[in-house]
């Protein structure tokens, strides 16, 4: 009777790690793809993936580890706010040209999944500075390349830490 119970507090156990393991990985790569999708917070869902390996996951997680990549976290997610605004100002653009493109990022990714995302920024960015502002094409124009390039700064910055994380959730797991 005593090892029958041992036994399946032992199944139990390895079910729920393998519960948390599978949990941490979709949350990472929906951490992945959350910085294309501007309705997700792309690297806090990756550290959230971290933050349960760190708690309820393999010992080698180290608190300090986990401060740095919050760390980490909060200086992309920031800088992905900053710069899309930097570029567009750079260039002439308004806050109009950044929603735009925060817009047209939506827009191109539901209708034309992945090349819409890139396309869709700028158009975006482009169609609200002749829209709102009334300006002419090519002062649209390179309004729309400052904000689309600041898209593209941003996303990039997201992406590599939320791939490390992500590599680092498969690490601790495997």
């Amino acid at each position: 009777y005593h090892c029958y119970n041992c036994l399946h507090l032992q199944n139990i156990m390895i079910k729920m790690e393998l519960f948390i393991e599978i949990a941490a990985i979709l949350m990472a790569i929906v951490g992945v793809l959350g910085c294309f999708l501007p309705i997700l917070p792309g690297p806090p869902i990756n550290w959230a993936a971290l933050l349960i390996l760190y708690f309820w996951g393999p010992e080698e997680i180290t608190t300090r580890f986990m401060v740095i990549w919050l760390v980490i976290t909060i200086f992309v997610t920031i800088l992905d706010y900053f710069v899309p605004a930097y570029f567009t100002k750079v260039t002439g653009g308004s806050r109009e040209a950044a929603r735009g493109s925060l817009v047209g990022t939506m827009v191109g990714l539901f209708f034309f999944p992945p090349f819409g995302i890139i396309i869709g920024a700028f158009l975006g960015a482009m169609a609200a500075e002749m829209f709102f502002n009334r300006r002419n094409a090519e002062t649209s124009f390179k309004s729309a390349l400052g904000s689309f390039l600041g898209f593209i700064f941003g996303t990039f910055f997201k992406l590599m830490a939320s791939f490390i994380m992500l590599y680092y959730t498969i690490k601790f797991i495997v």
